[in-house]
């Protein structure tokens, strides 16, 4: 039997974006169920932590951040910038990836809003960015646009915000390998691997 995974993700997080990239390396390997969350969400409810952390930043951390970040962008072979907007209200690119889910095209449509937002600084909260990379998966744009405003589209991803926070999560990348072995950050998957592979 295939090991399963479940990873709980939201595009704004550079080093989600980096676990992504090595999930999709491991789609032999693994029987993953992609599940979007909105980690603001999880911020203002359990881990405002976060927010002071931003507030008031240790120098020398931040710095180290930075470098540890371009060392994995670089060993991963993504582009990782600066984006001009953030932190970025990605609500609306999360909505989406269950439209993209439904035509079977979640991984590219989040590997396109991850290449988006930290490779090309686009705005991921506003609809042109949004509207860039439906179009380039051929989706269809006037369909999309109405379902991630909809009721449902929202209480999707909440649901499985509020599911992450009733599972003991805090963040984003958080994973967990056959129902009940959480881990989180990027730094995790070599880890998880071993119990495994």
């Amino acid at each position: 039997m295939m090991n399963k995974l479940e990873f709980y993700y939201d595009c704004s997080s550079p080093w989600t974006y980096l676990a992504f990239e090595q999930f999709c390396q491991q789609e032999d390997a693994l029987e993953i169920t992609w599940k979007p969350i909105l980690v603001g969400g999880i911020f203002n409810s359990i881990n405002p932590s976060v927010y002071a952390a931003r507030e008031n930043p240790i120098q020398a951390k931040l710095n180290y951040a930075q470098k540890d970040l371009q060392d994995w962008a670089k060993a991963l072979n993504v582009q990782i910038g600066s984006p001009s907007v953030f932190p970025v209200n990605s609500a609306k690119a999360m909505r989406g990836a269950f439209v993209a889910a439904e035509e079977n095209k979640i991984v590219e449509y989040s590997r396109l809003i991850f290449e988006s937002y930290w490779g090309d600084d686009k705005d991921i909260s506003q609809l042109p960015a949004l509207k860039s990379v439906v179009e380039a998966l051929q989706l269809n744009w006037e369909e999309f646009a109405t379902k991630i405003e909809s009721p449902s589209y929202k209480a999707l991803l909440r649901q499985n915000t509020d599911e992450l926070i009733d599972r003991g999560g805090f963040g984003s990348p958080t994973y967990f390998l056959n129902g009940s072995d959480m881990f989180f950050g990027n730094d995790r998957i070599d880890l998880m691997l071993k119990k495994i592979l």
